[in-house]
């Protein structure tokens, strides 16, 4: 791992150069890039775990022989995707709200989207980084950005975006710095080269009939203009602790898979049949295959007989079925089968929730910091507040709202039942 003090000591251009491939390489083959990687692969519905599995058979000699007769399902479950999309969206799907238009206009138009998307990300990876680029903000992945932390204070104080759009074309490099930001180009079987100087990150620009636009002022933040919004306190993936039981569902799932369609064919026992060797036998079973039908000689000659295997299934669906509730419990996700039947009170629905609450309490807390390192940049203030998404038994609310009306304020209890109707009026329901 390399750090905002090990960049300091490159003085000049060439080592700085060589300093981007250095940090990048050293970023690319480190845990948190690693585990971000794996994490994105679960969250787009794959699993390289699974998709490595390789059936084996043994010879008498008892050497391994991939098994290329019996079936191999791959079988792959969307429960990480589930569970990140539930927590972001619970927390960050009706966006954000601010009372500081002017700190809104600073993040720039489609924000609330940005902010959920990069939840999301943050949720896979375990951080993702927003980049204040004057208007708007930009939000960088780890499989794409280098930090560059303090060594002192732990701080963010540079770091190194990278991209390439395919293996054979140039590598492309930004180096982000408190005081500007430089672009680097790397192409095949050339040196790492700068496309120009550094530049300030807020540049004045003044637009007339006679000189059409140009720069008439340049200046910077007072501090690296990129805040990372982590998933968590303990700043890693949300994938840790639950992925190897994703993994032990998908094979469990898939060799199931694998016995059933084995058992679904027909074997076949043939006697009297002594002087067949394996190619008769193979003969034999094709033309069961095409022409389904065999001539066999009667008293007491060659006999055929076909049979079919059941599978044991009762154990393996009763684990598949302990394993998704664990998955759910440890991700401390909402399982919606157990609200989903019968008249549930709104009681049984809140303890339902509670689980996915706490987790999103302590996601709250991070992206909450993450908005403060926003407002330290643009010098401007707020307090920035979060409305839930989540099921709710609305008569029993409506009533018991209702209920108090008599000791509420009229306007509160309006926008309360209008909140509980899916027709929000904006007012203080809260």
């Amino acid at each position: 791992m390399l750090t905002y003090q090990d960049f300091l000591r490159c003085t000049d251009g060439d080592a700085k150069a060589q300093f981007l491939i250095r940090a990048v390489e050293a970023h690319t083959s480190g845990a948190l890039y690693q585990t971000a990687a794996t994490a994105q692969k679960y969250a787009q519905g794959q699993n390289p775990v699974i998709e490595s599995y390789r059936k084996l058979l043994y010879t008498l000699s008892g050497e391994a022989v991939p098994d290329t007769v019996s079936a191999n399902h791959k079988c792959k479950s969307g429960f990480f995707r589930r569970f990140v999309t539930q927590r972001a969206s619970y927390l960050l799907g009706n966006g954000v709200r601010f009372t500081n238009p002017r700190f809104a206009e600073r993040l720039g138009e489609g924000f609330d989207g940005q902010l959920y998307f990069a939840g999301k990300a943050a949720l896979v990876d375990a951080v993702t980084f927003g980049f204040l680029n004057a208007d708007r903000v930009e939000f960088f992945r780890v499989t794409e950005f280098v930090p560059l932390f303090d060594e002192e204070d732990g701080q963010l104080k540079a770091g190194i975006r990278f991209w390439q759009l395919a293996a054979d074309k140039p590598r492309r490099f930004t180096l982000f710095e408190p005081d500007g930001y430089t672009e680097y180009i790397r192409g095949q079987g050339r040196p790492m080269t700068a496309l120009g100087p550094k530049t300030p990150y807020l540049r004045l620009v003044e637009s007339t009939p006679a000189h059409g636009e140009r720069v008439v002022g340049e200046g910077n933040y007072g501090a690296l203009p990129i805040v990372p919004l982590y998933a968590n306190r303990e700043r890693q993936s949300t994938l840790v602790g639950i992925k190897e039981q994703i993994d032990c569902y998908d094979l469990i799932k898939s060799g199931f898979a694998n016995d059933l369609d084995d058992a679904s064919m027909i074997y076949w026992t043939l006697e009297n049949t002594g002087g067949m060797d394996d190619v008769d036998l193979v003969q034999f079973v094709e033309r069961m295959k095409t022409v389904r039908a065999a001539v066999v000689d009667g008293d007491g000659g060659a006999r055929a007989e076909a049979h079919t295997m059941e599978v044991p299934f009762e154990s393996r669906e009763a684990y598949l079925a302990r394993l998704k509730k664990d998955l759910y419990d440890d991700y401390m996700a909402l399982d919606p089968a157990e609200i989903a039947g019968g008249q549930v009170t709104a009681t049984q629905i809140r303890a339902a929730y509670e689980p996915l609450n706490e987790a999103a309490d302590e996601f709250e807390y991070c992206v909450l910091e993450f908005l403060q390192g926003l407002m330290a940049l643009t010098g401007e203030t707020d307090t920035p507040t979060f409305t839930r998404s989540a099921i709710v038994n609305v008569q029993q609310e409506v009533e018991t709202v209702l209920a108090a009306a008599g000791v509420l304020d009229p306007a509160f209890v309006k926008a309360k039942i209008l909140r509980l109707l899916g027709e929000d009026d904006g007012g203080p329901a809260d």
